[in-house]
């Protein structure tokens, strides 16, 4: 058992009182009796107790107690469950010794929470120990750390001094006079030195002021004066100008226009790049080589001027431009068909200004007018073709009509090039993008876009390595020039020769010039009985070509003729087709023979050498002057090769009939001289003509 617990009276806080004071008024009139125990007076101290006390021994007595307790209740549980007199009292007993046990239970759980308490208690004051512990330490830190930023802004410290650049330490002892420089204590205290040298620094300052305000002064001096003499010569500019128009009549009949070579040169500061060096160069070759060549610049000077300014501001306006285009958009929505056709008339537009130059061919006054345009956003030079026929050419030829026209004058002038694409490789990709398959489409809108064009404007898109702009090049327009000129030149007499020429065929008539009429006998039986232009259907629809190996030579270049040549009951039909490129690729003949059955190239080998004399031997036919006729003489030397063939094979039936005892009728005479009829295995017919000796032999 334990000592008996003194009962103590509870104190109540200031706080305390007040609550019951407001939550039971009845009470108010009460007054609260104190009562202090003092500790140390007491006998007996709980918590002592439970600091003296073996925690291991406790607990076994709990144990005991707890088994105690148990095996009790058990007693008395089987006292009662029996019917024996006397049971009471035993039941009594028991349950006193409970009773005591269950004291002895509840005094060693009150100990157990007097120690949880007191250890809640030394935790509670351990951790407050930490946390103040905790609360140094960061405090320290937070110390430690601005400290350190106050030394790092020490150290980082620069004073303005330090960004005054001052003259090396010895130049400073050179110039500087010994009052400011005091060598003999600078020298040894690096501040003073550095005082010093600040010191010199601002009497050079003072000094470099005094100089740039007296030199400021002088400026102005020099610049009222060049103002005054700038308003002089603003007011002789209209006086200049009255002169210059006055001497107009006087430039008209000396041939001098020097007001219009002024503002042409003014225009083509306006030009883009390409053009520029075109202007230039053909100007320099106008002026140097050729005469009957004019250059001249059109177009809108203003437009142009505000796109080359907007070129240089398009990167500082990006920003308000797009704010313009959202807030336009938020207006009015486009649809996609308006966005489509707005990029395609952007991608298509050109620059507001054009080169325009006129080839004049005194010979038969022919103008030839070239129209080259610079494409801003595919970046290429295109060219517009029109042809002014002079009063020489009389009419044009029903068979040269496409020959002549604008779109085919100067396509394939160089080999491949037939203006349909352009040669600039990213176009594609940039029409594909909005839905324009090829450029092809839209060539009677912008122009062809011919090759030479870009080289006569520097601009060459094969040798560029990288990049989407390719800068033009003067050295590449200045060395293309003069050919592309001679190359135009030549282009325009070669098809109005062929004009006259097929003007003389279509009246059944073989104009065969001065030059070259000794390469033929003087003499030619056959004759040309018609003249016509059939179309590439016609021609693939002809029975003796099935199969045919100069059939597969048609191409969309060519045209196709086709004349009839008679002689006797011999009828010769002959097939032409002239290329775009003509003379510079000669044309082709396909013959066919309606004599005793159809005869052609595919079941007479005789047939087959008159083709290999117009499409093999053509050369012979070809002079110095006579370049722009071949398919005249080729025409002619048909006419020829007919005759041979018809009278040697004539002649050849005759010698089978009189061997044979025979003879008939004799269609076409043997009138031209012959070394021999036939030779060799395959019968060779003596095509080839000596014009020296007048005889026709077979060629070895």
């Amino acid at each position: 058992m334990s000592a008996p617990t003194v009962k103590k009276r509870r104190i109540l806080s200031k706080t305390d009182d007040e609550q019951s004071r407001s939550s039971s008024p009845k009470r108010e009139s009460k007054k609260a009796v104190h009562v202090k125990v003092k500790r140390e007076q007491s006998p007996y101290d709980e918590e002592k107790e439970v600091a003296a006390r073996d925690k291991e021994k406790d607990l076994q007595l709990h144990n005991e107690t707890s088994t105690k307790l148990r095996n009790l209740m058990a007693d008395i549980h089987a006292y009662k469950s029996k019917e024996q007199s006397g049971k009471d009292d035993e039941i009594d007993e028991k349950q006193k010794e409970v009773a005591l046990l269950f004291v002895t239970l509840k005094k060693l759980n009150r100990v157990s929470h007097l120690r949880c308490k007191k250890a809640r208690d030394e935790t509670q004051g351990a951790k407050q120990k930490v946390d103040n512990l905790h609360l140094q330490l960061q405090n320290l830190l937070y110390e430690v750390m601005h400290l350190q930023k106050e030394i790092t802004k020490c150290l980082e410290f620069k004073s303005k001094d330090e960004d005054i650049e001052l003259v090396d330490v010895e130049t400073f002892f050179k110039e500087a006079p010994p009052s400011i420089s005091k060598p003999s204590t600078t020298k040894h205290d690096e501040h003073k030195l550095q005082l010093a040298r600040l010191d010199w620094e601002l009497e050079q300052r003072k000094r470099l002021s005094e100089q740039y305000k007296a030199r400021q002064g002088n400026r102005d001096g020099v610049a009222k004066s060049i103002h005054q003499k700038k308003d002089y010569l603003e007011s002789l500019q209209p006086r200049l100008s009255n002169i210059l128009e006055a001497t107009i009549p006087v430039q008209q009949h000396l041939s001098m226009p020097f007001n219009e070579i002024r503002s042409q040169h003014q225009l083509a500061k306006l030009l883009p790049r390409p053009l520029y060096f075109l202007y230039v160069q053909a100007n320099a070759y106008h002026e140097a080589c050729d005469g009957s060549m004019s250059l001249k610049i059109e177009g809108d000077a203003e437009t142009a001027s505000s796109t080359l300014s907007a070129s240089n501001e398009d990167e500082e306006d990006s920003d308000s431009d797009s704010e313009e285009t959202l807030s336009e958009s938020k207006r009015r929505r486009k649809t996609m068909g308006d966005k489509l056709e707005e990029q395609r008339q952007k991608i298509l537009a050109k620059h507001p200004l054009q080169v325009i130059m006129t080839l004049r061919f005194k010979a038969c006054g022919t103008l030839l007018t070239l129209t080259f345009n610079y494409m801003m956003v595919l970046q290429i030079i295109t060219v517009n073709v029109d042809i002014k026929l002079g009063g020489s050419v009389q009419q044009v030829a029903n068979s040269a009509s496409g020959l002549l026209s604008p779109s085919n004058l100067l396509s394939l002038l160089f080999p491949g090039d037939d203006g349909k694409e352009s040669p600039k490789t990213t176009n594609a990709y940039q029409l594909s993008k909005i839905g324009m398959n090829d450029l092809a489409s839209y060539i009677g809108q912008i122009g062809h876009p011919y090759r030479w064009v870009q080289w006569l404007g520097g601009l060459d898109f094969l040798s560029d390595s990288g990049g989407n702009t390719v800068k033009a090049s003067a050295a590449l327009s200045n060395s293309h020039m003069e050919s592309t000129v001679k190359a135009l030149k030549s282009r325009v007499k070669a098809r109005l020769t062929l004009n006259q020429q097929l003007l003389s065929l279509e009246g059944k008539t073989i104009a065969v010039p001065a030059a070259s009429i000794n390469l033929f006998p003087t003499k030619i039986c056959s004759s040309l009985k018609s003249w016509t232009t059939i179309t590439a259907e016609d021609f693939q629809v002809i029975p003796f070509l099935r199969g045919h190996p100069s059939a597969d030579r048609l191409d969309d270049s060519h045209t196709i003729f086709q004349a009839m040549m008679e002689r006797g009951s011999a009828k010769l039909q002959v097939l032409i087709l002239l290329g775009l490129d003509y003379p510079n690729q000669p044309p082709h003949f396909i013959l066919n023979l309606q004599w005793v059955g159809q005869r052609n190239s595919n079941n007479d080998l005789h047939i087959r050498d008159m083709e290999a004399e117009l499409n093999i031997h053509y050369g012979e036919l070809i002079g110095k002057t006579t370049v722009n006729h071949l398919m005249t003489n080729q025409l002619q030397r048909v006419l020829m090769c007919l005759d041979v063939y018809l009278e040697t094979q004539q002649g050849r039936r005759r010698d089978e009939q009189a061997v044979g005892g025979t003879e008939g009728p004799t269609e076409f005479v043997m009138e031209k001289m012959y070394t021999r009829v036939t030779r060799g295995r395959n019968r060779s017919k003596p095509f080839k003509y000596n014009s020296l000796q007048g005889y026709f032999m077979q060629r070895l």
